[in-house]
């Protein structure tokens, strides 16, 4: 018998139990949580409360009622449990542990009950003071019509017609994706942290209407809230407003994730899935859209949130089961979808977008060339990079560059741009137009003289106009009308891409001068590209006042990390010419690796006169490069004696590594000593290799091993190489796999790439091996081996199983190869027809249309210098195009 206090837990428990075997074996059978709640007479919320332990019930005879009917679904199921679980379907055995536990809890009433109440009354008043202040709200899930959460509606059929329904849902189909969806959803409900979903899938493949779906399905009773912008969102996470047993959705993702405080969205999400749960963040995203934000293209903290994360896709087509089932339900919209539909495309003709495309392309009647042009302009808008509504003057300014000079003279001055609205707003089958109205943040009705693109056109456009360079007047429209500084700049990268870098230069002027700091980089890179020396000087001290030194440092570090040494160089020496001694030390190092000994001694001069503690460190290490070693020994020890914790500990390896060039064995292992003891692990590896140099292998790996044990996770790689070097392959196999215990699988890959240099390519292929059974990150290593090896056929078939495991570096690793061959096969091609044919022309014109895919000038420079323009191709590398393909003026 349990004791007093153990009743009411252990009678939870048992309810708990009985709810989770609901789950497993009826949940999708039936009989639903909906239908046992009107049965029993209580509400799906109610008997939600029961099965997860947040009240019992109150009448004995509700609880029978509901055993009662669990018995019986499960006998009808032929589902037979165990011994243990068969217990809690006897009705006679609940009555007489239901009447102790309402015993005991009329025993508590009182003084801490009051209490306990009180405090719940003042966490709810909190938590209603946090609340009031937000835009979006949390409210439940049933109370969520579909329409507003961005579910698009279908195609009408014959009754849905007949009935004038405004908004059609279906029945709805459900498929592979779903299954796994839903469990995802289940377990989260018992997650002791918040969990995050991503829904993946292309435009108009279900995958919202996927989401809605498991959410309702498995999540009824819980509250969603729906930020409708990354402001909303911050706002929300700020004010701890997501509490337990809360959807927070993101229905395409990326508007949250992108943008000028995306990068703090992101990581406000990640803080708030290391708190308790159970709460879902459930996102929807495209492809594409996921890819740019785990590769390198994506902020640090969007990768951090999703690279963790195995989406769930949403395929593209229903396949022959789904068919099946869609057609066993009978519902006119899914009948005439399936009428309608190629390649069992069902989804995306319920949302009406191949109806959609058509309209566009075949354009007709008198308003139909202006609808167009208005369309094509907010297609180019958004797939160029403008991601917030598009502005109805955008549009207008930018649509008579799509149009012909006989089309222009017959507009009405007045009244085209409403015709074109008119064409551009007409919905599709009743469902959905190219370009619809933005839903006000706060209130009702839309945000005036804004647009959104259907998101099926946009996908269109990808593929439709990718070899296609917007007009002048776009452009121009662009700069006067763009709705931020984000989507100049984003605008003004892809005009640099298709090499026009002129307007990329009058964009990024105009996001600057709307306070985009951040495009001063870009411009700079511009401005050297074009040789404009003097231009670079003024953009970097117009940085600096704007920004700062630390804006104007920063700046250059975006541009390091692209490689764009240049630009970079130019940045860290306008910072340090504002005195910062930072950029003193990056431009130093920049001059000792281009040979310039003057001036890096210059800088490490001058960083040591501003006291910069590294100063003397760098410049003993020029000293040793230009061979004076008793100068660079100098510098060393003055750092170790002015007692930076970080810099003498450096500065103890190098004299390390002097004493050891001088052959003084001794002094070297002093310094590597005396490193080691205070704290730099890395000098027990230098200790292990001055062993190993002196012919001490057994002394070498206990170093090693140290190494290792205080943390220096390099060293296993060093001692599995000490093995490899001594002939015992197996004793440096037995490392790698300890390493991989503790975490450490990429010792493996290090053996790997060792053994590749030695010619034993057979071994290094099995070590990458070994290690992909652990790590799928180690496929990568052999795809390059294979590269390496000339092996391309090979490569790929291993890029492929990564990507299959859902490496999506892989993938992506795997498009940008083919994407680059591409580009340069086509560019060889076209080289190699002009040298043949001597039809430069028509070799220039699709040469151009490679530029204009986003390709850069390349291919371009490359033909008309084959051609014997060299002095053009020079022109043009510096200057680019302008927007019809001819070579750009100096600007």
């Amino acid at each position: 018998m349990a004791g007093k206090h153990g009743l009411e837990p252990e009678f939870q428990a048992d309810l708990a139990r009985l709810g989770s075997l609901y789950q497993e074996f009826l949940h999708d059978a039936g009989p639903s949580k909906n239908s046992i709640g009107k049965t029993i007479g209580v509400s799906p919320t109610t008997l939600a409360n029961w099965f997860n332990r947040k009240t019992v019930p109150q009448q004995a005879d509700e609880l029978v009622r509901l055993v009662t009917l669990l018995k019986g679904a499960f006998d009808h199921a032929g589902i037979v449990l165990a011994e243990s679980d068969q217990v809690l379907l006897d009705p006679a055995r609940w009555l007489p542990r239901h009447k102790a536990v309402m015993h005991h809890r009329s025993e508590r009433s009182g003084a801490g009950v009051r209490a306990a109440s009180a405090r719940e009354i003042l966490r709810e008043a909190d938590l209603r003071e946090r609340l009031a202040s937000l835009p979006d709200k949390p409210k439940p899930v049933a109370s969520w019509e579909a329409k507003y959460l961005e579910v698009h509606p279908a195609i009408r059929g014959g009754s849905a017609a007949a009935s004038g329904e405004d908004f059609v849902l279906p029945a709805y189909v459900k498929r592979g994706h779903d299954r796994e969806l839903r469990l995802r959803l289940n377990a989260a409900t018992d997650g002791e942290l918040a969990a995050m979903i991503v829904v993946r899938g292309l435009s108009c493949t279900g995958k919202t209407r996927t989401a809605f779906e498991g959410v309702r399905t498995c999540l009824g009773d819980w509250q969603l809230v729906f930020p409708k912008d990354t402001a909303s969102l911050l706002a929300l996470l700020a004010a701890d407003a997501l509490t337990e047993r809360t959807v927070l959705w993101l229905n395409e993702a990326q508007n949250y994730l992108t943008g000028p405080s995306g990068e703090a969205a992101a990581a406000a999400l990640r803080r708030r899935l290391e708190e308790p749960g159970p709460v879902v963040i459930l996102a929807t995203l495209w492809p594409d859209h996921h890819a740019r934000l785990t590769s390198a293209g994506g902020g640090p903290q969007a990768r951090a949130l999703l690279d963790p994360l195995i989406p769930i896709d949403v395929p593209a087509a229903f396949d022959g089961q789904d068919l099946k089932r869609l057609r066993r339900i009978g519902h006119p919209s899914l009948d005439a979808a399936d009428r309608g539909s190629s390649n069992g495309a069902i989804t995306q003709t319920l949302a009406a977008g191949p109806q959609l495309v058509d309209h566009y392309e075949q354009a007709s009647g008198p308003e139909g060339p202006l609808g167009k042009a208005v369309i094509t302009a907010a297609m180019d808008a958004c797939r160029l990079g403008h991601g917030s509504p598009l502005p109805a003057e955008l549009l207008k300014a930018a649509a008579p560059g799509y149009l012909d000079p006989e089309q222009r003279a017959a507009a009405d001055p007045d009244l085209w741009f409403d015709l074109a609205l008119a064409f551009a707003q007409k919905k599709i089958k009743g469902v959905v137009a190219a370009l619809g109205r933005v839903a006000h943040p706060t209130g009702m009705g839309p945000v005036p003289d804004v647009f959104r693109l259907a998101d099926y056109l946009d996908h269109h456009s990808y593929g439709s106009r990718r070899d296609d360079f917007p007009p002048a007047l776009f452009w121009s429209a662009v700069e006067q009308h763009a709705a931020s500084p984000a989507d100049l700049r984003a605008l003004a990268g892809a005009a640099w891409e298709r090499g026009r870098y002129r307007i990329a230069h009058d964009l990024l002027r105009r996001a600057v001068a709307q306070g985009d700091t951040d495009a001063f980089g870009d411009l700079v890179t511009l401005r050297m590209k074009a040789g404009d020396g003097v231009g670079v000087e003024a953009v970097a001290r117009e940085a600096a006042d704007l920004t700062g030194v630390d804006g104007l440092l920063q700046l250059a570090m975006q541009r390091d990390e692209i490689c764009d040494d240049e630009a970079a160089e130019a940045l860290y020496r306008a910072a340090a010419q504002k005195g910062d001694t930072r950029a003193l030390m990056i431009l130093a190092g920049i001059q000792e690796e281009a040979c310039d000994w003057a001036g890096a001694e210059e800088s490490y001069r001058e960083a040591a006169r501003r006291g910069h503690k590294g100063a003397a460190l760098g410049l003993g290490g020029l000293c040793e490069r230009v061979g004076d070693w008793m100068a660079a020994e100098a510098l060393y020890r003055e750092t170790v004696e002015q007692g930076d914790p970080y810099y003498s500990l450096h500065a103890l390896r190098l004299l390390g590594r002097l004493r050891e060039q001088a052959d003084d064995w001794t002094g070297a292992e002093a310094a590597y000593r005396e490193a080691a003891d205070k704290g730099n692990a890395s000098g027990f590896i230098d200790l292990a290799g001055l062993r190993e140099r002196a012919g001490d292998r057994i002394g070498a790996e206990a170093l090693y091993r140290e190494a290792a044990a205080r943390g220096e996770t390099s060293a296993f790689s060093d001692l599995a190489a000490l093995r490899e070097r001594a002939g015992d392959r197996l004793g440096a196999d037995d490392v790698c796999r300890e390493a991989a215990v503790q975490g450490h699988v990429d010792v493996f890959s290090d053996l790997a790439e060792l053994r590749e240099q030695n010619g034993d390519h057979a071994g290094a292929e099995a070590l990458y091996r070994e290690a992909a059974q652990r790590d799928t990150s180690a496929l990568i290593g052999l795809a390059r081996l294979r590269e390496r090896a000339g092996d391309r056929p090979g490569a790929e078939a291993v890029y492929r199983e990564a990507a299959d495991r859902g490496d999506l570096g892989a993938l992506i690793r795997l498009a940008m190869r083919e994407e680059l061959d591409r580009t340069w096969v086509g560019t060889q091609e076209l080289v190699r027809r002009g040298r043949i044919t001597d039809d430069w022309t028509a070799a220039e014109a699709e040469c151009l249309k490679l530029v204009n895919s986003g390709g850069g000038l390349g291919p371009l420079v490359l033909l008309r210098r084959n051609a014997g323009a060299s002095e053009e191709a020079l022109r043009l590398s510096r200057y680019g195009l302008e927007a019809d393909g001819s070579a750009a003026e100096p600007w």
